[in-house]
């Protein structure tokens, strides 16, 4: 059986076209759906209830954010495998099944994504995730397909690359539960954005790979939940990012690693405060403070990830580039995946 977890806060539309496009997707498979209520604040979760009686919901009193609601889903899954999706997302009917079939060819898979397209021009890959995502060693992600804001058409360029990558994305992948369980599930303090990098990072710590299925198609509304222009997403993206690195990386390359990221981030506050662009400026501020705020998290997380550890960092950091992708972006005008790696 596949459990497919949706956590919700809002939007009726998107949700009834999610799920309509789901049930094409899923008719005649041993799945089932658990649509997560993050306290939503409008009645599309009744609407689809009404609309797909089959579908279980999970109550939640407070918003626990993309991370809590994940896990709040999975804890109540009965399947061996869990698909995480996001609410805006619509689907090619086949696609669950190509990303199943993989993990079961392979055990020591742990995560699959799709490739994932967007949503309103069905040529061009999404931001979230592309084709597949990957991070360079200071903790900066990008796709196979979309390297900051610039985004590529799709092609089948991408398509032939070798499987492995660094990261699923969270908008919808297909997770091995009883790996997403011992690894600890997300990190709720993450709340949303990266989460599902920082959880895959564990994953591969603990000896499993992560990998694209680009056969199997999704189309994504990014944005329809948190624009990319929000305080709030642009401080969690930033905050996640540099906590993630604290978490996952042994003391001797986090001494070596930590300091270059400080550094780029001054560089990335005083670019910031050139065009004026307070809300970045604030959200690195904020970000570094929280860090310096909570060592007691920051010591358990990193205990937490050494229990579960299993390979040594080099098996991890040889999958990531080595020069910061916002140098290569910003200074050097590598603005397509192709420039940066053999494809």
């Amino acid at each position: 059986m596949v459990s497919i977890v949706i956590p919700h806060y809002k939007g009726k539309e998107i949700l009834l076209e999610c799920l309509d496009s789901l049930y094409r997707a899923i008719r005649g498979k041993d799945v089932e759906i658990i649509l997560v209520d993050n306290a939503s604040v409008d009645s599309s979760i009744d609407e689809a209830v009404k609309r797909f009686p089959h579908i279980k919901v999970v109550k939640l009193p407070v918003n626990k954010g993309f991370a809590g609601g994940c896990n709040e889903g999975i804890k109540r899954a009965s399947g061996e495998f869990v698909l995480i999706l996001n609410d805006d997302t619509v689907h090619e009917e086949d696609f669950l099944q190509k990303l199943v079939r993989r993990l079961k060819e392979d055990v020591k898979v742990a995560a699959v994504q799709p490739k994932i397209l967007s949503y309103y021009d069905r040529t061009s890959f999404d931001y979230s995730g592309a084709c597949g995502g990957e991070i360079d060693i200071f903790g900066f992600p990008f796709a196979r397909g979309r390297i900051f804001d610039t985004i590529e058409k799709d092609s089948g360029q991408y398509d032939k690359c070798n499987k492995q990558i660094f990261w699923a994305s969270g908008t919808c992948m297909l997770l091995r539960k009883s790996v997403a369980l011992e690894a600890g599930l997300f990190n709720e303090r993450f709340f949303a954005h990266m989460e599902e990098i920082d959880l895959q990072w564990r994953m591969q710590l603990m000896g499993y790979r992560v990998e694209v299925e680009p056969g199997a198609v999704v189309y994504h509304r990014s944005g329809a939940t948190l624009s990319k222009e929000s305080p709030l997403k642009k401080y969690l993206n930033h905050r996640n990012s540099l906590l993630m690195l604290i978490a996952n990386y042994n003391l001797p390359l986090l001494i070596y690693i930590y300091p270059i990221r400080i550094f780029l981030d001054v560089v990335a506050a005083l670019f910031s405060l050139l065009r004026w662009d307070w809300g970045r400026l604030v959200a690195i501020l904020r970000a570094h403070m929280w860090l310096i705020s909570h060592p007691l998290f920051i010591f358990y997380s990193r205990k937490k990830v050494k229990s579960i550890r299993k390979v040594k960092d080099r098996d991890i950091t040889r999958f990531m580039l080595k020069f910061p992708i916002p140098l290569l972006y910003y200074l050097l005008g590598k603005e397509y995946y192709h420039q940066i790696k053999k494809v």
